[in-house]
């Protein structure tokens, strides 16, 4: 496939077994739990898809004017891949590999603005790459320490700036589910955390907090047991 963009020609090829990834660290150490969070409440509730894909610091390719192009955005989704699991090493190559992800999302750590370069010129910026040549629908900046959120919606081929609703969350169609901010502990981490909501409000809960609510019930349900045999007790009715 290919598609152009201006003077650019974009097409889509699988990176060769040879070609040199940076090899860089991970610019913030919340970025890994942050990521891990957003997929681990997906996989619980039911909402990730054997057919899908969610990414962390994983490259995302496309070839411009001759020359491979390759983002590693702090999580993605990508809806469905269409290629054995297996075969989706390195990289990942939209439209030979799968769908191009509805979502994207940098978790800022620095003040350089990186996430937001619309430069054209190679090697491009995060912004142009995502708006202008994965064209992805969702395109999510997260500030952990702040709790700014910014959620951009690509419209008539540019990104525009959201409005969140009542509640201070985003519905994102392509998800079927809202993204917003939450305050709290997670991994020993205090402080703000990106989660997911059902269309009727209802938080898509970590495994923790699954285990917790288990152990609630079940206290509660062992609570009631004790009262009612203390009544039965009390009417001369228990043994």
């Amino acid at each position: 496939m290919v598609i152009s963009v201006s003077t650019t020609k974009i097409t889509w090829e699988l990176l060769p077994e040879d070609f040199v990834l940076d090899d860089e660290p991970v610019d913030n150490v919340n970025q890994p739990s942050l990521a891990a969070a957003l997929t681990e409440s997906l996989e619980l509730a039911g909402k990730l898809p054997e057919t899908a894909l969610t990414t962390t610091n994983y490259g995302i390719c496309a070839t411009l004017n001759g020359k491979f192009v390759i983002k590693a955005p702090d999580w993605a989704y990508v809806p469905q891949i269409t290629v054995p699991r297996e075969q989706v090493q390195r990289s990942y190559t939209p439209h030979k590999q799968g769908q191009i992800p509805s979502v994207v999302m940098e978790f800022l750590s620095d003040t350089e603005g990186n996430e937001y370069s619309s430069k054209r010129t190679y090697p491009p910026g995060k912004w142009f790459f995502y708006e202008q040549v994965l064209q992805v629908p969702n395109y999510i900046i997260f500030q952990p320490e702040t709790g700014e959120l910014e959620v951009h919606q690509l419209e008539n081929g540019n990104y525009k700036l959201r409005s969140d609703n009542e509640n201070q969350r985003y519905w994102l169609a392509d998800m079927g589910l809202f993204i917003g901010v939450w305050q709290g502990k997670r991994e020993n981490r205090q402080g703000y955390w990106l989660r997911w909501w059902d269309e009727d409000g209802n938080l898509l809960l970590w495994g923790s907090e699954l285990v917790q609510q288990e152990r609630l019930a079940k206290e509660a349900a062992l609570k009631r047991l004790e009262e009612l045999e203390k009544r039965l007790r009390d009417a001369g009715i228990s043994d």
